[in-house]
């Protein structure tokens, strides 16, 4: 089975496509990072990709306006909904300290579900959307960032990056859940 996935390696979205797998007993499996919700759903309709997984709404950020736009704009079956509980946290290059930090780059929907914290502790700072919240730390630690920047990502993320943790669990909801859902083609396509 190839599972097609809104981000890459790091991201929530791999985490959530390896539940999906591990709930249903799926062993035989591999993953396309193909990084948007509209990705996702027009490899499923080439018949690239056999199952999408990719986020819906999150208790704190609300809907993830991306996946609603694929899916007004792509045929296909919900198979699964699920829910993933997210720990956001504070990534930084190895020797920068929070002090350092000039701007803050994540995926709008990690921003939103840590809203409060970056009003108490970067309230003057830059916050800036990236398309996913692997692909800014990969992008941090491939130097295409500044060192003054940190990113919001997953304690997977740091460890396959190479990053260090500044916070850990940095989002605003103390259970802070994100429904994914898992979609196939329909069957008379």
């Amino acid at each position: 089975m190839i599972i097609g996935i809104q981000g890459i390696e790091g991201s929530f979205s791999e985490e959530a496509a390896k539940s999906y797998c591990k709930k249903f007993n799926i062993e035989n499996f591999s993953i396309e990072y193909l990084v948007s919700s509209m990705n996702v759903l027009d490899h499923l309709s080439k018949k690239s990709i056999d199952t999408g997984v990719f986020a819906m709404e999150n208790a704190q950020g609300g809907v993830v306006i991306e996946s609603v736009e694929a899916l007004a704009r792509n045929n296909c079956e919900i198979i699964d909904m699920f829910y993933v509980e997210i720990s956001q946290n504070l990534l930084a290059k190895p020797g920068i300290s929070l002090g350092d930090i000039e701007e803050i780059h994540s995926h709008e929907q990690a921003l939103k579900q840590c809203k409060d914290y970056l009003a108490e502790k970067f309230w003057s700072k830059k916050l800036v959307e990236q398309a996913d919240t692997a692909k800014a730390a990969q992008d941090l630690s491939e130097n295409k960032l500044d060192n003054n920047v940190a990113v919001i990502a997953s304690k997977f993320s740091a460890k396959k990056y190479g990053l260090q943790i500044l916070e850990n669990d940095i989002h605003d909801l103390k259970r802070n859940l994100t429904l994914f859902l898992a979609v196939k083609r329909i069957s008379n396509e």
